[in-house]
């Protein structure tokens, strides 16, 4: 890292750093888990603690920016990680004082102390309090794995916590097999690419090439080497198994009827070769030759839903599946069940069909078994018994045994309304439990008091209180008969067209007779053999299965759902669905017997595919993985979900910690919907990304836990992730493509899957081309090996096309482009060091027949050359099924391989290029591969490109860094002489500023997130004139600005090397890089030339310094020297930017000390004082400058904020005492003539600083009466005549200065009204004459000030001559101090308890709000209600003058403003309570309505910026004095900074990367403010300062 500047201080980038390992806090009982072995997580530990190695590679620390609630984004709060080959840092980030940092807990499940992971035992770290830096948890990664996060922080109520929203990280896992030899070798297929070596490779999850294979059609495993070495033949590097286990009677692997051993028919001897430990070992030895000698990693489905219908141990435990016994509200369904069984028995005997041809035999059937359930009185299990009901009210009442009714009054209310109330009390027991037939009734003694209460009229008439009951219960069982009704009515559908599709559809399986064994429809329930006689409730048990659109989270079997009674389940009947319950506590055998077969295939297997994963319970999955990860800490988890919602899916992912989703190229119903597909899973990055090369940055990484090196570190901002794709040509499960589309597209679609950035699959019967789906249940026939043979289909070209794939992603082609024309879909992928890549063209056949080629135009690579690698149709001879008794075949087919198709070059106005060009001969299906390299390539670009920075920005001054970073359109322009101004792209419009931050705004976007489409890129692409415009415009500038010089021949030899060396294409990223090294070089430039507090803050305290540079320039027009341009502070932009109306008194020394002086700016500080200083003139500086040479006098706060910051220098600044004595030449003669700025009398004599701050006072203490100079129309064509007249003079009874008229308005509330129209022309909105608050609080700070300097013999002067009560004499500084003191709170002070009145100078009658501070004493006459608004002023007061104020008075009147003023970026301008409110400004308004017509509502209603800093000062002041934060400042601030969680939000996010002059109504964009303004930036700034002291005290 290259030293610090001279004089500058360098930018620390802090972090918080996990301290030495803390005593976890764990939410269970389990132990400490001892460390010995060490575990991944303690290695991690170790790493970092180890002595760091010269030329170790840089960690990579991966950010994730947490949101101020302390919960990520929710584009964030799903991370994917990489696996870590090497440890690495997930740093968690929370910028400094947000909400989550009060009192903060980070908390994770992650072990951050080392030991095993353990799901509910988390660490804590303790957040810090500083309030000046951001906060950082950084991480050890080393091991895979799922984790999940939190901050716990105090809530804004005394002694609530908050937990803020849980966020998750998955962590890939590291899979090894074995290396491969390439498969294109010198631009062409190698006959011996794909061969399996000896030595293992890292194989990320994009690298996965997967085949689905189905043990039962492959036969014993003394077979499986044949198809071990077919599958690795074709480029496959994982075997997908369905499950291995025994499988139960249906012959279905996923029926397994005993989870701890393998299926026997697998081994020699069948049952016999089955060994103690179920196969275990066997299977073990022959996968272990799959991994050795075929590179086949081994991946199997775990089947946690549900067991096999004949599993033995369902007879044992039969507590393990879902029965009325355990499950009540089932009893109805199982009923239900049973009499579909018997009616199905009873068929023949009733003269119904048995066998199902027709809808007319449906129909029939239908009707038939309607009638037959309606004998069942099923409606039992829903209504209440009348006759029960009668008996029971009635023995009540006649034995005295009655329970007074003590809910809502019920007499009198009609029976409807009697019945609702009972409803809604809760006192129905069994209510819609349907548990039991006529389980549904009110107990006796509550009905009996109910009723007695209804029916007060009946006395003691027993009888007729029964009926009365009677007829309560007719209403409340009305609606549960229609319940009834409507569930018989869904359950008779379901069964309808259940039996329409397994007996009469095309597409159904057809099955055969209806018979008691193979009923009208699935059987729902499990009749446990040998044990359902005896108890058929506990013996019965519900089968499994799925529905359509459920909610995943919702488990169908547990009531309230009533699936399996309306029959909505698509029932498996060979599978009963497993009953977990809550936990192992619910469930403890079941729960013990899954987890070890979940983990005795984790040591097996490298992956596992949960099977039905939607269906299974969250917590179920979570706590068998957990298990299965102990085990197998990489074990690679994949699932197929059926979620109907993104949002689900994530959960699912984040939770089970998924790595992959398998997604399904057979969804696409178009060649348009299947580019989205691949776009959406495959894609990668774009070509040409930007986000590694410009979003990163190089820090140094101190050691994790406290201990150990410091190291270099790359930080790479993470942006969340979207779920891993395992995208699937074709699963096992699903119709083949000669159903679906056609057959020739399975080459196509294999190919394009194939060149997907993501893990990829395929079944045997995808590659040898099967004609239909496979019954995993019927299908007894065996796979026939076909190799690479003749009748393999489209194997050949799957080997290239999977081999490709590994490769690619081995040699990190991450990048990608997808393009869709007609049938068409192009995929290049590319590499993008090298810049080597692979295109193919794929014709896809989503349609039966045609041989058509198609239409698709020339693809054109600018300055690409394309060689010809493989192409390849198939030519079917017949779609015919195979009759084959043994041997599943595919049909009969030929891949018919394309001759080389040669890509020429060619040249147009765009330069050179490869263009490939399709043959005439190119039917659908067809698809074409090339190797494409980029010529001319220049691997050290993007070195270049990056170099240099730091030497051509780090030495330019800040009036360089001005130009170079921003300046707006109308500064640029008045710069050049018009000759340049802000750039226009195409689509986008003009960028903000013509400086670097105008091109980032745009690019921040594009490089975090490869918006290549963003029309910036587009402009790029099209030609170089960014790249011109940027050295150009420095260039031109250089004679004024000679530093420039430097930056712009460092953007000109990087943009003509990027012109000359690469293609229109990847100029956005090159851009990119250059514009970014730029920016992050100019902009650390700045902040090593701040102060301390600005180098050591936080990006908010960053961005606010940065407005001192964008409001800082020099222009022609506007200057501090009427002689000469000079750099000068805007007021704001873009409308404050140039001419007379650039520079302004007042805006100049409000914003001076958070801009200049806090960040130590002390020259440009310094030379504004002296300027606005040498124009004193009738004891007033000018608030309009107009480059010293036409000031306007009409300012009565202007110099009270110049002294102000003349005492802030002199406290702040190096040697800021001599500022006093510096001799300023004076403008104006002593005599106040006006004279022209070059005439002779100007600049004639000279006075010190401290000489002109006592004139100043003196000439107040002499009062102040003047006209200005030039009045009349030409200096201001709206003001009145008599708005010209300025008076000042001051109360020597108390102290205070009173000054202005009805006509003008000297303060910083200055509109004028300028409607003729609304007659409000001359009129000022607000002209506060009298004694404006913030006034008297600037005076009484100077006197403080003056006083202490005389005091100390450091102020040549000792106080004012003052004439009072006729005698001139000297008042002291602190004598005028006193007065101030003695008098302020009488005076402005409006008491909230109205007995207090007399002791204030208050007039009861026009007050409107109590417990606040006058904006003014001593309104004009008619307009002394002015006095009583509530406006934001009296902070300022507060914070520069606060001995002026009670603490409690003042603390009261600040939270009032807190509740009532204060708006999201600003403080409102007027008490909303005000007549006068109009919170919407609109200059442009000529109508009739004078509040508002030509703006004049300015300052009355709109929020305006700038106060809002001197509010959270004030209001830091005082509440740590006498509020909450005396005890805890941290309490203040915290609340005070999450006020600023708006203005950070906005100047982030703002194209002016400032904050705006002003808002509307609750900070609503206001059209006539300037978008960003120097004193709103700089009290904000003002602010943090106060804050960074605090901390450092």
């Amino acid at each position: 890292m290259p030293k610090p500047k001279a004089g500058k201080a360098r930018a620390q980038l802090k972090s918080v750093q996990i301290p030495p390992r803390a005593k976890m806090s764990s939410s269970s009982e389990s132990p400490k888990t001892p460390k010995t072995p060490k575990t991944p997580a303690d290695e991690g530990i170790d790493f970092f603690e180890s002595a760091f190695k010269e030329g170790e590679e840089p960690i990579r620390v991966y950010e994730l920016q947490l949101d101020p609630d302390g919960g990520p984004n929710k584009d964030r709060a799903y991370m994917r990680l990489p696996p870590a080959y090497k440890p690495y840092v997930l740093r968690v980030s929370l910028e400094a004082g947000t909400p989550a940092a009060k009192n903060g807990v980070f908390k994770t499940n992650f072990p951050l102390d080392g030991g095993r992971f353990s799901r509910d035992r988390f660490c804590e770290r303790k957040l810090p309090t500083d309030f000046s830096k951001p906060i950082h948890i950084n991480l050890p990664i080393s091991h895979a794995g799922a984790f999940t996060y939190w901050v716990e922080y105090d809530g804004d109520e005394p002694g609530t916590r908050i937990k803020g929203r849980e966020g998750y990280f998955n962590i890939d896992p590291l899979l090894r097999t074995k290396a491969r030899t390439p498969i294109v070798s010198n631009t062409s297929v190698s006959a011996n690419g794909n061969a399996v070596k000896s030595d293992d490779v890292n194989l990320p999850l994009d690298g996965i090439s997967v085949l689905t294979v189905v043990s039962k059609w492959m036969g014993p495993i003394s077979a499986w080497r044949e198809h071990f070495a077919e599958a690795s033949e074709r480029g496959y590097n994982m075997l997908h198994w369905t499950p291995l286990q025994e499988r139960g009677e249906s012959d279905s692997p996923y029926s397994i009827r005993n989870q701890m051993v393998y299926e026997p028919s697998m081994f020699a001897d069948g049952k016999g070769g089955v060994a103690k430990d179920g196969g275990k070992a066997k299977l073990e030895e022959i996968l272990q030759v799959a991994r050795n000698e075929f590179g086949l990693l081994s991946l199997t489905d775990v089947v946690l839903n549900h067991t096999a219908n004949d599993s033995p141990w369902l007879v044992d435990h039969p507590e393990a599946g879902y029965s009325p016994s355990n499950t009540p509200h089932l009893t109805p369904a199982l009923e239900l069940d049973t009499a579909m069984i018997e009616f199905s028995a009873s068929l023949a005997a009733k003269g119904l069909p048995t066998v199902v041809r027709s809808q007319s035999d449906i129909d029939t059937l239908i009707t038939a078994f309607k009638e037959y359930l309606q004998t069942l009185n099923m409606w039992q299990y829903y209504v209440l018994n009348v006759d029960t009901e009668r008996k029971a009210v009635k023995d009540a009442l006649t034995s005295g045994k009655v329970t007074p009714w003590s809910g809502t009054d019920v007499a009198h209310k009609t029976v409807e309304n009697l019945a609702d109330i009972i409803r809604e009390a809760g006192v129905i027991k069994g209510y819609r439990a349907l548990e039991k037939r006529f389980g549904t009734y009110v107990p006796g003694d509550i009905a009996a008091g109910f009723v007695k209460a209804a029916f007060v009229d009946l006395g003691d008439n027993f009888d007729a209180l029964t009926e009365a009951w009677i007829r309560v219960v007719d209403v409340l069982n009305v609606p549960l008969y229609q319940e009834w009704k409507e569930d018989t009515d869904i359950a008779i559908d379901q069964i309808q067209g259940r039996l329409k599709y397994t007996r009469l559809d095309a597409h159904g399986p057809k099955l055969g007779p209806i018979t008691k064994d193979l009923p009208l429809v699935e059987t729902y329930f499990t009749r446990v053999r040998g044990k359902v006689e005896t108890d058929p409730l506990k013996y019965s048990l519900a089968n499994n299965g799925w529905i359509w659109n459920a909610n995943p989270l919702v488990n169908f079997a547990l009531p309230p759902s009533k699936s399996y009674l309306r029959r909505e389940v698509i029932v498996w009947g060979d599978c009963v669905k497993l009953r977990y319950g809550d936990g192992p506590e619910s469930n403890p055998w079941l729960w013990e017997y899954m987890t070890d077969y979940v983990t005795s295939l984790a040591g097996t297997f490298e992956g596992f595919r949960i099977d039905n994963c939607h269906s299974t319970p969250l917590h179920v999955g979570v706590y068998m993985l957990d298990a299965a990860r102990v085990v197998n800490p990489n074990l690679y988890v994949c699932a197929e979900l059926f979620t109907g919602s993104e949002e689900m899916d994530t959960l699912f992912v984040s939770r089970l910690g998924i790595n992959s989703l398998i997604r399904e190229a057979g969804n696409a119903w178009d060649p348009k919907e299947f580019s989205r597909l691949l776009y959406r899973h495959g894609l990668g990055k774009p070509i040409g990304s930007m986000d590694s090369a410009c979003v990163t940055s190089k820090e140094e990484l101190p050691p994790p836990t406290g201990k150990g090196p410091t190291r270099p570190c790359i930080v790479i901002p993470h942006n969340g992730s979207v779920p891993h794709a395992l995208f699937f040509d074709l699963t096992h499960d699903n119709e083949t493509y000669l159903d679906k589309r056609s057959a020739e597209d399975a080459l196509s679609t294999g190919a394009l899957v194939a060149f997907s950035y993501c893990a990829i699959g395929s079944v045997k019967g995808f590659d040898d081309l099967y004609p239909k789906l496979l019954n995993l249940v019927a299908e007894k026939r065996r796979y026939e090996l076909t190799r690479l043979g003749p009748n393999s289909g489209i194997a050949k070209a799957k080997r290239i096309l999977n081999s490709l794939h590994t490769e690619m992603a081995l040699g990190g082609f991450e990048e990608g482009h997808v393009h869709q024309e007609n049938d068409y879909i192009v995929i290049h992928r590319v590499q993008p060091t090298t810049q080597k890549g692979y295109i193919l063209i794929a014709h896809t056949a989503f349609s039966k027949g045609s041989k058509d080629r198609g239409f698709i135009d020339p693809i054109k690579l600018r300055r690409t050359k394309a060689k010809f690698i493989y192409g390849a149709h198939v030519d079917f001879s017949s779609y015919d099924i195979s009759n084959d008794a043994n041997y599943l075949k595919g049909m009969a087919a030929k891949l018919v391989e394309l001759p080389e198709v040669v890509a020429p070059q060619g040249l147009d106005n765009d330069g050179p290029y490869g263009e490939i060009v399709v043959p005439d001969y190119f039917p659908p299906g067809s698809v074409m591969i090339f190797e494409t390299q980029l010529q001319g390539a220049d691997p050290s670009l993007d070195a270049f490109c990056s170099s240099g920075a730091e030497g051509a920005f780090g030495q330019l001054d800040l009036v360089d860094l001005n130009v170079v970073l921003h300046r707006a359109e109308g500064e640029e322009r008045d710069a050049t002489s018009g000759e340049i101004g802000s750039y226009n792209v195409p689509g986008l419009g003009n960028l903000t500023y013509c400086g670097l931050e105008g091109w980032m705004h745009p690019l921040r976007h594009i490089m975090r997130y490869n918006d290549l489409g963003h029309p910036l890129c587009g402009h790029l692409r099209e030609g170089t004139w960014a790249m011109d415009y940027i050295p150009a415009r420095l260039f031109k500038q250089s004679d004024t600005f000679p530093n420039l010089e430097k930056p712009a021949q460092w953007f000109q030899e990087r943009f003509d090397r990027v012109k000359t060396s690469v293609p229109p294409f990847l100029r956005p990223k090159y851009f990119a890089i250059v514009i970014s090294e730029a920016y992050k070089a100019a902009r650390r430039s700045v902040i090593e030339q701040c102060s301390e507090f600005v180098a050591s803050g936080h990006s908010f305290t960053h961005d606010l310094a940065l407005c001192s540079i964008q409001m800082h320039g020099q222009v022609q027009s506007a200057s501090l020297d009427p002689a000469k341009p000079t750099p000068s502070l805007a007021a704001g932009l873009p409308h404050f930017a140039t001419g007379w109306a650039r520079c302004w008194g007042r805006d100049v020394f409000i914003s001076l000390r958070g801009l200049f002086l806090t960040t130590g700016n002390f020259i440009g500080a310094k030379r504004h004082i002296l300027a606005f200083a040498s124009t004193l003139k009738h004891g007033l500086i000018p608030n309009l400058l107009d480059s010293v040479r036409n000031p306007r006098y009409n300012s009565r706060d202007s110099p009270w904020w110049m002294l102000q910051n003349i005492q802030d220098y002199c406290k702040m600044a190096p040697e800021g005492l001599a500022l006093l004595s510096e001799p300023v030449k004076r403008r104006f003669p002593k005599d106040d003539t006006w004279v022209p700025w070059d005439d002779p009398r100007a600049y004639a004599y000279s006075s010190t600083i401290a000489e002109i701050i006592q004139e100043i006072l003196q000439r107040h203490a002499d009062g102040i009466h003047f006209r200005e100079y030039n009045a009349g129309p030409n200096l201001d064509m709206q003001m009145s005549d008599e708005g010209f007249n300025i008076d000042i003079q001051v109360d020597w009874n108390t102290g205070i200065i009173f000054g202005g008229n009805a006509h003008n308005c000297g303060t910083w509330m200055d509109k004028m009204g300028e409607s003729v129209r609304a007659g409000t022309k001359g009129k000022p909105g607000t002209p506060r004459d009298g004694a404006p608050v913030e006034i008297t609080g600037l005076l009484k700070s100077t006197l403080r000030w003056l006083d202490e300097l005389s005091s100390a013999g450091k102020f040549p002067f000792k106080g004012v001559d003052a004439t009072i009560d006729g005698k001139k004499r000297l008042v002291t500084y602190r004598e005028w101090s006193n007065l101030l003191q003695q008098s302020f709170e009488e005076c402005y002070y409006v008491p909230l308890d109205p007995a207090e009145d007399a002791k204030y100078n208050v007039n009861p009658q026009i007050i409107n709000r109590r417990g606040i501070y006058k904006d003014v004493f001593g309104s004009g006459a008619g307009r002394e209600w002015s006095d009583y608004q509530f406006r934001p002023n009296f902070p300022i007061a507060m914070v520069v003058a606060p001995e002026l104020f009670d603490p409690q008075h003042a603390l009261y009147a600040l939270k009032l403003a807190d509740q009532i003023l204060r708006g999201p970026l600003g403080m409102k301008t007027l008490d909303p309570a005000d007549l006068q409110y109009r919170p919407y400004y609109d200059n442009a308004n000529d109508g009739d309505d004078p509040a508002i017509a030509k703006g004049l509502n300015y300052h009355n209603g709109p929020e305006w910026g700038w106060p809002l800093g001197y509010f959270l000062q004030a209001y830091l002041y005082f509440d740590t004095k006498v509020g909450v934060g005396k005890e805890d400042p941290s309490r203040t601030l915290h609340h005070l900074f999450k006020i600023l969680l708006k203005p950070r939000h906005h100047i982030q996010h703002d194209p002016w990367a400032g904050l705006p002059e002003l808002t509307n109504k609750d900070g609503e964009h206001c059209r006539d403010s300037c978008n960003t303004q120097a004193w709103s930036s700089s009290t904000i700034l003002d602010f943090l300062e106060t804050v960074h002291k605090l901390s450092a005290a």
